[in-house]
């Protein structure tokens, strides 16, 4: 008689809970974004998706061709979404053509099929967002003080938003996704990516949420934090940052990248940090990249040619 209660109660416990995840996503609009211009797959789109912690956007889900619920899809979260699908409405004309490098790979079984998630940035608060918050903690007071000055006189918010936009990621939009689309929700099973700014990002939430997240691809990430300067104080609060918070080696993936022109030219002085750093905590060629593409500068076009490397070595069967 017991075991029948017990089990009663977890069954009515489970649609309990299923009628509340549904409650709470009632309000969230998704819709087939008809007009996307794609090689393969489609684009589910939410216009402005809510949110307690950071100010609403809109969120792309591109679901490879033959998506079917009958089998399960590990997910990618990435930032800047609305670079990666379709340059007839980018800003620049240029994408991350992830639609075709994801498939390329999951028709030739290189990779475990899997769908990509697009959080499209606000450009004015961008940096904002995109901040790895709790590196400002390193940060001595005198230094803060005049990051803090120098963003008054040039009218920049230093409105660090770092930390929300990860709650915003982990707490609000993957339940969502969790709940909506065919997809295993293990750590083994997401990743997080993104370029520049959306590199740091990346390395952020792998850092934060290593719980979350497997793997995470940060390509021509922005160690400078800002504007480069002289006397800039933000590589080193980062790199404080991230040597007192790199996840295990045993679980987890890293990937980094850079190239020499136009704003990645910044970057090629600092890998040798980044090298000694992972490779001070348990990392090596298995789990570990930090990779040179001379003659490459910063842009969807850079990224687009080099996404596959990436994306072989996060989701790789």
């Amino acid at each position: 008689m017991k075991k029948i209660l017990f089990f009663s109660g977890l069954f009515l416990l489970i649609i309990s809970c299923t009628q509340n995840s549904k409650t709470t996503f009632s309000k969230i609009k998704l819709y087939y974004l008809e007009s996307a211009v794609l090689s393969s797959g489609k684009i589910l789109r939410i216009d402005t998706f809510p949110s307690k912690n950071i100010t609403p956007r809109t969120v792309d889900i591109w679901l490879p061709k033959n998506y079917s619920d009958e089998k399960k899809y590990a997910v990618l979260y990435m930032h800047d979404g609305q670079m990666l699908f379709d340059s007839t409405t980018t800003w620049n004309k240029q994408e991350w053509r992830i639609d075709e490098a994801a498939t390329d790979l999951m028709e030739q079984k290189i990779t475990k099929d899997f769908i990509v998630v697009g959080v499209h940035n606000i450009p004015s608060i961008r940096w904002n967002d995109l901040f790895p918050e709790k590196a400002m903690d390193f940060m001595d007071v005198n230094s803060k003080n005049e990051v803090f000055k120098k963003a008054q006189e040039n009218n920049i918010s230093t409105d660090f938003k770092g930390d929300e936009y990860l709650k915003f990621i982990v707490k609000e939009l993957k339940p969502y996704i969790d709940a909506t689309f065919s997809v295993y929700t293990s750590k083994e099973n997401t990743f997080v990516a993104g370029s520049s700014m959306g590199g740091l990002m990346s390395m952020y939430a792998i850092s934060e949420y290593p719980d979350v997240f497997e793997g995470a691809a940060c390509l021509s990430t922005h160690w400078v934090g800002a504007m480069a300067q002289e006397n800039n104080p933000f590589p080193d609060v980062i790199f404080s940052y991230v040597a007192a918070n790199v996840p295990e080696a045993k679980t987890h993936k890293l990937y980094f990248d850079y190239g020499d022109q136009t704003l990645d030219r910044h970057y090629p002085q600092y890998a040798p940090t980044v090298n000694s750093i992972y490779m001070s905590k348990g990392y090596s060629i298995n789990n570990f990249r930090n990779i040179h593409f001379p003659n490459t500068d910063h842009s969807e076009k850079s990224w687009q040619d080099r996404i596959h490397i990436p994306l072989t070595f996060l989701l790789k069967k």
